[in-house]
C-alpha cells in the first residue's frame, strides 16, 4: 500500500513516519509538509491511505483531502488536528474521512485507525493484490477474470483462494465495497445525484444501485443522505 503523510510540522512527520513502519515494514510511505507537495505526491503514486494535518500552510487539510478524493476517489483519509473541536471531526466525515486523532499522537489510538488494514496484510500474496486491484478499480465493471489476469493466476483457484481467506466470495466483496465507498460519496459530494454516484461505485442502473443499497444498509441512499447530515 501507498501512504501519504501530510503535516508541516518535521518532528510530527518522523513520529508518524516511524510507527507505520514499525507495524507495517512493507508499506511504501510519502511525506509533504504543505498541500501542494502532498497533491505532486498524489498524481505521480497510487495513494491508498493519506493522513492530513487540519492546519497546513496555504490550504487546510480538509480541503486538501477533497482534491485527494478527486484524484483517488477510493483513497481512505485520516484528519489529524491539535484541536479537539466537533466541527472540525464533522467536517471529516462529510470530506469521506475514515477517522479523526488528536495531537500528539497516541501509538494505541493509531493502531486502532490500522486495524483494518491487519487483515489485508495477512493474506497471502495474490489475494493481497486482488484485494488493492478491487480498491482501486471498483468503479469499473471489472470481473473475476480481471483479477486472475492481474494476479497471474487461475480464476479457478482465485475463486476458492478468495473465499477461504476472505471469508465471502469474489462479487459479495465487491458488492460490499461499492456500498461502502457509496456511503462516503453520499456523504461528501452533495452535489452529486444518487444516479452519478450509483455510476462512480460501478453499478449498471440506479435502480439497481438503490436496490442493492437498501439491501446492505436497510435504507434507501436518499434516506441515509438524510439520516448522516441530520446527526
Amino acid at each position: 500500500m501507498n501512504i501519504l503523510l501530510v503535516d508541516d510540522e518535521f518532528v510530527m512527520l518522523e513520529q508518524l513516519e516511524m510507527m507505520l513502519q514499525n507495524k507495517f515494514p512493507k508499506w511504501n510511505i510519502y511525506t509533504a509538509i504543505d498541500a501542494s507537495q502532498a497533491l505532486t505526491k498524489a498524481k505521480e503514486h497510487k495513494i491508498h491511505l493519506a493522513f492530513l494535518d487540519i492546519k497546513l500552510p496555504g490550504k487546510s487539510g480538509l480541503d486538501l483531502g477533497k482534491e485527494l478524493k478527486d484524484i483517488h476517489a477510493q483513497i481512505d483519509l485520516v484528519i489529524i488536528t491539535a484541536y479537539q473541536y466537533f466541527d472540525y471531526a464533522k467536517q471529516s466525515v462529510r470530506i469521506g474521512a475514515i477517522d479523526f486523532l488528536t495531537k500528539p499522537i497516541i501509538e494505541n489510538e493509531l493502531n486502532h485507525v490500522l486495524n483494518k488494514y491487519e487483515s489485508i496484510s495477512s493474506y497471502s500474496p495474490p489475494i493481497n493484490d486482488a484485494l488493492i486491484y478491487i480498491q482501486d478499480h471498483f468503479s469499473n465493471r471489472i470481473t473475476l477474470s480481471d483479477v486472475a489476469k492481474h494476479v497471474h493466476c487461475n480464476a479457478t483457484y482465485i475463486s476458492r483462494r478468495f473465499t477461504e481467506e476472505v471469508g465471502i466470495n469474489f462479487n459479495e466483496y465487491l458488492t460490499n465495497y461499492r456500498i461502502e465507498m457509496s456511503k462516503q460519496y453520499l456523504i461528501s459530494h452533495m452535489d452529486w445525484a444518487i444516479s452519478q454516484i450509483a455510476e462512480k461505485v460501478g453499478f449498471s442502473s440506479q435502480h439497481y444501485f438503490s436496490t442493492i443499497f437498501r439491501k446492505v444498509v436497510h435504507v434507501s441512499p436518499k434516506e441515509y443522505r438524510e439520516r448522516e447530515l441530520a446527526s
